[in-house]
């Protein structure tokens, strides 16, 4: 019997730590320099059919995912700047679902693989020259009806890559690829 819970969260789902340190930091700006990376050599070499296998019962095609990993991931820069920026902006939530719906989806990936290349390179480069008190500057997010600061959002995004990232890695293991 498959467990879809495990299929969806394939690495769990986000604990964010009760003291966020320098070291968690860190560690997700890291890995975050080198996610385009991961991704990439993961899907290298996928086929049409592999790019159109949905990654479990009911969820998105690796295309889709992949198509959201620079969404996300756009939508995050921007709120990192707006909150380095501003004072608590209020950033715009939207339906991850229905942009995976959108015509976009379906344009090669390879647009989207460039896309979060450059969206990391720029976000890293923010992330390395932030201080401490940087960090604790936040962005109310409206759908969540609180601030968060950039040291959480920072974790949240280190875990949502690797999160697509196992999705797309346990998709191959089960089909053999």
């Amino acid at each position: 019997m498959i467990d879809i819970e495990l299929l969806k969260y394939p690495i769990g789902k986000f604990l964010k730590p009760g003291n966020i340190s320098d070291q968690h930091l860190k560690e997700a700006i890291d890995y975050l320099r080198l996610f385009p990376k991961y991704l990439e050599d993961t899907v290298d070499k996928f086929t049409e059919k592999q790019w159109s296998t949905h990654y479990r019962p009911g969820g998105w095609t690796v295309r889709q995912v992949v198509h959201h990993l620079s969404d996300s991931h756009m939508n995050a820069l921007i709120r990192f700047k707006l909150a380095l920026t501003e004072q608590n902006p209020t950033v715009k939530p939207y339906d991850e679902a229905s942009w995976a719906r959108m015509p976009d989806y379906s344009v090669p990936t390879d647009t989207a693989l460039a896309l979060i290349e450059g969206i990391h390179l720029k976000w890293v480069t923010i992330l390395e020259s932030m201080t401490s008190s940087d960090f604790q500057r936040t962005y109310f997010h409206p759908e969540h009806q609180s601030s968060v600061p950039l040291s959480e959002v920072t974790l949240m995004y280190h875990w949502h890559s690797m999160h697509h990232l196992a999705q797309i890695q346990h998709l191959i293991i089960r089909e053999k690829w």
